[in-house]
């Protein structure tokens, strides 16, 4: 190599390490995370009960962006064709991850696409109605929905959604008829049912409670076997007569695939110490959720795996589809 080959060489490398060495550590710059469904649902309510704890631990600001429709798909999408630098974290639901994808092989991404971190949140859902329907029991609802079989309408968070699958369950072991009537999150689906629009709603905790707490909506049951704790005042499915009903869902972080492994245990940790902070927890079960965090992306890797097995087979088994 000539002196002067050799020169150019050292003072490109020299200028690359030195680029290098003045690159900010992450996080230089505020966080988005994006929630597929609308504000007042669970997926806004948790994001934002640990926004300003995530923040503190990383920081940086958390910016949460509600990017809704499609159960959740859009929000999904927009992550996995985002940066893999960081800046953008999902909060997602088995919806996006495992149900959307064997609804609609069309989507623009896989779960192959988003990188886990880790689980985040657990909780039942509950099923509650209208008081002006007079149904005030698991046993009433099975038995109007067998009288006029496909007139009682029920509201949830979308196509896919857990709430969806939650019901299509429900339908599927009771062998009732009722009519789904999707929107883009918890909320507007809840205020459909106070305002008379829909009946009834398998919703989260967090857009459900506070209107059975005042009275506006009446809690029949909650998805899980046995009461909860997180919903006082509610049966549990064995109560409420139909102890072969049982479900749940969580809420998850994900980032794009590539996303530098620095990077994803530096997202991990910080969520682990935001929902170890008492008052997060305490947010957090107020609505009926609980803290449910992984013991590493690699272990919240390995019950994605196992869990879609679950959600596939609801989906094919109930013949849900998305229109």
């Amino acid at each position: 190599m000539t002196t002067t080959k050799f020169l150019s060489a050292f003072l490109l490398g020299s200028l690359s390490f030195g680029a290098m060495a003045q690159a900010p550590a992450y996080p230089a710059k505020p966080i988005r995370m994006l929630v597929g469904f609308a504000p007042g649902g669970a997926a806004d309510y948790v994001a934002r009960a640990m926004s300003e704890a995530l923040g503190k631990a990383m920081g940086q600001p958390i910016v949460i962006e509600n990017r809704a429709g499609a159960g959740s798909s859009i929000a999904a999408e927009a992550a996995a064709k985002a940066a893999p630098d960081g800046y953008t974290i999902l909060i997602a639901s088995p919806s996006s991850i495992s149900v959307n994808p064997a609804l609609n092989p069309k989507l623009g991404y896989t779960a192959r696409d988003l990188m886990p971190i880790t689980k985040v949140t657990t909780s039942p859902l509950v099923i509650a109605a209208n008081p002006a329907q007079g149904i005030t029991s698991v046993k009433d609802l099975i038995d109007k929905a067998k009288k006029a079989p496909g007139t009682l309408n029920y509201a949830t968070s979308g196509n896919g959604s857990a709430p969806h699958l939650g019901a299509a369950l429900f339908l599927q072991i009771t062998g009732v008829q009722m009519t789904h009537i999707p929107f883009r999150g918890g909320g507007p689906a809840v205020q459909s049912v106070i305002a008379g629009d829909t009946q009834l709603t398998f919703g989260t905790p967090p857009s459900v409670l506070p209107m059975v707490q005042a009275g506006r909506l009446r809690g029949l049951a909650v998805s899980t076997r046995e009461r909860s704790a997180l919903v006082p005042g509610v049966p549990g499915m064995a109560e409420a007569g139909l102890p072969e009903y049982s479900i749940e869902f969580w809420y998850g972080f994900f980032v794009p695939v590539g996303t530098p492994p620095a990077i994803v245990k530096k997202i991990f940790d910080a969520t682990t110490a935001a929902l170890q902070q008492p008052s997060v927890k305490a947010a957090l079960a107020r609505e009926g959720t609980d803290v449910a965090l992984s013991s590493s992306p690699e272990q919240f890797a390995t019950f994605l795996n196992e869990d879609a097995k679950f959600w596939v087979k609801l989906v094919k088994d109930a013949g849900v589809k998305l229109d």
